[in-house]
């Protein structure tokens, strides 16, 4: 079993940037891909980025390209998020999630472990 935690997030003005954080209970984190996914009120959890186990590719939804970078410190059993140029359409909860059980890294259904949420809100 492995605990995720996520930290981070708060109220930014748009323009911004955040650096959110996932750190992991287990030393198996080192051979897991991770991931990123947000809720806004009312929607689905969608998709934000996700990192191979040795950090070898990233992939990242198309609202986010060039403004996200996703990176994964092995030794310390963290995964950031580095988010700038932040826009209103960046709010929800950010849930960090764990173990890729398919090839499908953009379903919620195709990871295995799940933080509790950091929340994030664009506003003036």
């Amino acid at each position: 079993q492995v605990h995720l935690v996520e930290s981070g997030g708060g109220l930014v003005q748009p323009g911004g940037s955040l650096r959110l954080s996932c750190t992991a209970s287990e030393r198996t984190f080192s051979n897991i891909a991770m991931g990123w996914f947000r809720q806004a009120p009312g929607k689905e959890r969608e998709f934000v980025s996700a990192i191979t186990f040795n950090s070898g590719s990233t992939y990242y939804s198309d609202s986010v390209k060039g403004r996200f970078t996703i990176s994964k410190d092995n030794a310390r059993n963290t995964m950031n998020l580095q988010m700038i140029s932040l826009k209103p359409d960046d709010t929800g909860v950010y849930y960090c999630a764990g173990q890729l059980l398919t090839r499908s890294y953009d379903s919620p259904d195709s990871w295995r472990y799940w933080g509790q949420g950091t929340q994030v809100i664009v506003s003036a």
